[in-house]
């Protein structure tokens, strides 16, 4: 391969016109910082990079969209909006105490309820038996009371006639507000619905990895011809152990995304310092990746697969999900990293519905510039179904024998695409992020996204008198899952 440059080489790096192993000739491909050729002259080898792993992995398609980015403390955290309105469960008409149309329900909810339930006096609400569902009644909010460690109790007044008392009571009931009435010349609403809010957090680990060459071993060398401006060709040499230990140490930073648990382990670990002795016993807190907080925050579907007629097999199970997305805020366009059985699945399902379903299943492709071409240079192809927009592609780690592949326990995870409104703690102010990105640490000294430097005698360091060349390889770094209920996982049977 030939590669052709139009500005001078550094003058620390001199191609030479035969493959001559010298210092002065030595590319590294993994050091940002320093004016290093390889990120100066060849920005294509990058890119090329990222768009092979930007379709084999999670973390390379985030870092083509940009979703990573810096923090400066050892905790991020954020805060989610719940939702707007709260719907009552597993309520019960008290024991009449007043004659209909007054009556009382019992809702169970936490001390202190009554102030922060959503319920007060004027509202006017639906109840719905849990039974059937199928009968409802509206009735006026008129008094909340017996404020317990349990529970509360609304008295009400209902709008419709005794007909419906004996569907309502003694069954279990639940309800919801839809509004508020009040008569001329009273009060208004007494109290104020405060804001539903959770707070969640994230913690940075910190991977690290290297790999060490002796001086006289030259069996891992590469070569690379280049071209000068005046027309003269060269070679640069550099380690091919090198780069593939950078490339497995990228795909660690990725798993560990993915796979990252918290440590409910109260032992903390002993780990030997940097001289070699051992060290005193250190806490590990672990990190949260996207397959945990999707297990505890997000949904979780089990089995999909079968027939695709519509209404069953996939294409039931599909719709399924979709009804759960309608529950959750419906974002419109979603990503779907899939196994390859889990992935013929879906291709089966769109195959068999292709002719009744045409219309509905052309994507916008609205996450790639509604360009289809691009979609699919990333290895995405889209369908459509309801008012949902899909971009699915195969997720190799969820084959590869070696990873993931080695268990059939998850089949896929569809993320939405987008940004989410979070409040910053450290902005003090509401801002968009993405649903699913990474924060690593930096400051305006230390950049820990990803470090890579050279220790030794051999390749360009000068650190201790040992003949050998040793790369080392570290990042910090964590995965935010926001709005993990608009995530569904895909586990198996």
């Amino acid at each position: 391969m030939s590669f052709t440059n139009n500005q001078a080489f550094p003058a620390s790096i001199n191609p030479m016109p035969s493959q001559v192993t010298v210092q002065d000739n030595y590319i590294d491909f993994n050091t940002v910082a320093g004016g290093q050729w390889a990120q100066q002259y060849l920005p294509e080898l990058y890119e090329q990079e990222v768009e092979r792993y930007g379709n084999r992995t999670l973390s390379g398609f985030l870092r083509m969209v940009g979703a990573e980015m810096p923090m400066t403390s050892d905790q991020v955290i954020w805060t989610e909006q719940n939702r707007l309105h709260v719907a009552y469960d597993n309520c019960a008409v008290a024991a009449a105490a007043k004659a209909w149309p007054l009556f009382r329900i019992t809702i169970t909810a936490p001390a202190g309820a009554a102030a922060t339930s959503g319920i007060r006096n004027g509202n006017t609400i639906l109840i719905s038996d849990n039974a059937t569902g199928l009968v409802t009644l509206k009735a006026l909010v008129e008094n909340i009371n017996d404020v317990g460690t349990d529970g509360y109790t609304i008295e009400c007044h209902a709008y419709e006639g005794a007909a419906l008392a004996g569907a309502i009571t003694g069954g279990s009931c639940s309800l919801f507000v839809y509004g508020s009435e009040f008569p001329k010349g009273v009060d208004g609403m007494s109290g104020a619905i405060e804001p539903n809010v959770t707070t969640f957090s994230n913690s940075p680990i910190i991977l690290k990895d290297n790999y060490e060459l002796s001086g006289s071993d030259t069996a891992q060398i590469g070569w690379i011809e280049v071209a000068t401006e005046d027309g003269t060709s060269g070679y640069l040499w550099y380690l091919k152990a090198e780069s593939e230990t950078r490339l497995r140490f990228e795909d660690y930073m990725e798993m560990a995304m993915v796979e990252g648990e918290l440590n409910d382990n109260a032992a903390n670990f002993s780990f030997t310092t940097v001289n070699g002795t051992a060290g005193a016993n250190q806490a590990i807190k672990g990190t949260q990746g996207l397959f945990a907080a999707l297990e505890s925050r997000g949904n979780v579907y089990s089995g999909f697969a079968g027939a695709a007629a519509p209404g069953s097999g996939a294409l039931g199970d599909f719709d399924e999900i979709l009804q759960q997305l309608d529950k959750q805020g419906a974002i419109e366009e979603n990503m779907l990293f899939l196994s390859r059985s889990t992935a013929l699945d879906f291709d089966d399902m769109l195959a068999a519905t292709n002719g009744g379903f045409a219309s509905t299943q052309s994507a916008s492709y609205g996450l790639f510039d509604n360009e289809a071409e691009m979609a699919l240079n990333f290895g995405f192809s889209g369908f459509r179904r309801g008012s949902y927009d899909f971009y699915k592609t195969d997720w190799k780690y969820l084959n590869d024998a070696t990873t993931r592949g080695m268990s059939s326990a998850i089949d896929g995870v569809m993320i939405p695409a987008g940004t989410s409104t979070v409040y910053d703690q450290m902005l003090g102010s509401n801002i968009r992020r993405p649903f699913l990105h990474v924060r690593y640490r930096a400051s305006e000294t230390e950049d820990r996204r990803f470090k890579a430097w050279i220790t030794g005698s051999v390749g360009g360091a000068f650190t201790t008198d040992l003949d050998i060349m040793r790369v080392n390889f570290l990042s910090e770094r964590c995965l935010v899952t926001q709005a993990a209920n608009n995530f569904v996982l895909f586990k198996g049977a």
